[in-house]
């Protein structure tokens, strides 16, 4: 097989975050629920944000987070994702050139307004989401440059962007390509939410051995398999794919391929600040192992060392040089 061109191209969701602090009083008088996540239309999107104090924007989006930490630890990464053509688009355009990852999807002006999460902070650190996703669940298969999913060594599919149809007909050929050309393909269940909502789906997918390396936090595995201990998950799922990969948050990771297993701790922190990204991150340390062929174990740990610098700052994309957290791991 010729060398690939990208080691890792992510396809999902493409989420500006706009991140405002707040109080319980302004929360009250919109009606929110503390520390909830709600979808919203765009017209609430705008009367929010028109609410709302000054706000940090901050990229996001489950792949696209994914593809920040594959970049941050050298590895050659690529995206997928539609914005729109508008001040939001262009700024998670800049966030994601300008750390080497390459854009392959235009901005669209018949798509309303890109994708955003309005983010409300209050003093007590607790986060109330309301997420408008707009021009991201409009990816079309015509917009996905199957030619350059041929020449990845790895496509990473986010199960959060499964559910529209016009996206998921997007990934189904992303994955036929891959495979056609003989590159891998890894997806994340993403949320227990998704797994509820496709169940079916998902297991198709395995059965038909369209996914080589799938991604799980505890819940979710337990909810793929319809079980309630994450043990019996494990089994029942790693019989389906060559890689399964099960984060178990302080727990550390466990990971099965080809009936071997491994199982890492989570690595120390100095202070939880934000889950938010956790899930995304450890995915793109394990990626970058498997780019590297660094084995179950020396991935699984440059996943956690991921993991362990997002979870330790507010935004879900790297802000330390993961490179040299990750040491001799990374060369």
């Amino acid at each position: 097989m010729t060398q690939a061109r990208y080691d890792v191209l992510c396809i999902g969701n493409a989420i500006v975050d706009v991140i405002a602090d707040t109080n319980d009083a302004f929360l009250s008088k919109q009606g929110l629920h503390k520390g909830s996540m709600r979808l919203i239309d765009e017209a609430e999107a705008v009367r929010l944000y028109d609410a709302m104090g000054p706000g940090r924007e901050i990229s996001g989006g489950s792949a696209g987070n994914t593809a920040a930490g594959l970049a941050a630890l050298g590895i050659k990464a690529a995206f997928i994702g539609q914005v729109a053509d508008d001040q939001l688009g262009k700024i998670y355009q800049h966030d994601i050139e300008s750390q080497g990852i390459d854009f392959l999807v235009e901005a669209r002006g018949d798509v309303g307004a890109t994708a955003r999460s309005l983010i409300l902070v209050t003093p007590d650190a607790q986060r109330t989401m309301n997420t408008f996703l707009g021009a991201a669940q409009l990816l079309e298969k015509r917009s996905v440059d199957l030619n350059a999913v041929a020449d990845s060594s790895i496509i990473y599919l986010e199960g959060y962007l499964w559910d529209p149809a016009e996206p998921r007909a997007a990934m189904e050929a992303a994955i036929e390509a891959a495979h056609a050309a003989g590159r891998k393909v890894a997806f994340s269940l993403s949320d227990t939410f998704c797994v509820d909502r496709h169940r079916d789906g998902f297991w198709q997918l395995l059965r038909d051995g369209k996914i080589d390396i799938l991604f799980a936090n505890e819940a979710e595995a337990s909810s793929m398999a319809k079980v309630n201990d994450v043990e019996e998950a494990i089994p029942a799922l790693s019989a389906y794919v060559q890689t399964l990969v099960v984060t178990r948050s302080e727990n550390g990771a466990t990971a099965v391929s080809g009936g071997d297993r491994a199982d890492v701790p989570a690595e120390p922190i100095e202070r939880l600040v934000d889950t938010t990204g956790a899930g995304d991150l450890f995915a793109a340390g394990f990626l970058a192992g498997e780019a590297r062929a660094l084995g179950l174990k020396a991935s699984l740990r440059l996943g956690a060392i991921a993991a362990a610098e997002v979870i330790q700052h507010y935004g879900a994309r790297p802000e330390k040089d993961l490179k040299a957290l990750a040491g001799e791991l990374v060369g």
